[in-house]
């Protein structure tokens, strides 16, 4: 089955690593989003250069790809390779390579997002009670600091334990292990791509949501 992983791979790189905040920047601003703040491609970003509608459309594409990079290896698997439980191991190969392709898209010389919207596409495909559960710990997090960053932070880190307890409570096992490796990637990728926000937050230097921006993030 080693053709078809490498055809998940694929696939899910190709779909991840579509930049829709560069696009969507670029086609109705006429700008280049990675010379605005950060000069991150994801929604955070595109929506702190002050372009609400463009920002939750980022959001809603990065999603959307991730979601579909997932469920379109799936199908494509089974369709030509004819085994459900490949087909699922595949999808999980495909959840960690759509966030990579988002993390460092061939198209922008390797240079992306965080991977955070793409996560929560691939994983409501792949595991969605689990996707739900970290989207609940986000909102809070948020709503307590109006700190983005943190509450990437521990949803990011809270996502495996999501996972596990979604797995133990509808009694996945047949294709468990996969899902739980690439629940455990995903996060460590989120994670490392956050490591400067960690910094500023130790610092006390971190953007905080709703105030003014004296630094880039």
């Amino acid at each position: 089955m080693m053709i078809a992983y490498s055809l998940a791979a694929a696939i899910a790189y190709l779909f991840g690593s579509v930049p829709f905040g560069f696009l969507l920047v670029l086609a109705f601003r006429k700008e280049d989003i990675r010379n605005t703040g950060s000069g991150n491609i994801g929604a955070t970003n595109v929506l702190r250069s002050g372009s609400r509608w463009l920002g939750v459309g980022t959001l809603l594409l990065d999603a959307g790809k991730g979601f579909v990079a997932v469920s379109l290896t799936h199908t494509v698997i089974v369709r030509y390779f004819g085994s459900g439980s490949d087909a699922d191991h595949a999808a999980a190969i495909a959840a960690v390579f759509a966030v990579l392709g988002h993390v460092f898209p061939i198209w922008l010389r390797g240079k992306g997002g965080k991977g955070v919207a793409t996560a929560l596409g691939v994983f409501l495909a792949l595991a969605p009670l689990a996707a739900l559960g970290a989207v609940g710990a986000f909102l809070v997090v948020v709503f307590l600091s109006h700190y983005v960053s943190l509450a990437s932070i521990v949803s990011a880190a809270s996502f495996p334990f999501f996972v596990w307890l979604w797995s133990r409570a509808l009694a996945i096992s047949h294709w468990s292990a996969w899902l739980m490796t690439s629940a455990l990637v995903v996060p460590a990728i989120i994670l490392m791509k956050h490591s400067p926000n960690i910094r500023r937050l130790l610092n006390g230097t971190e953007y905080r949501f709703g105030r003014k921006r004296n630094a880039a993030a």
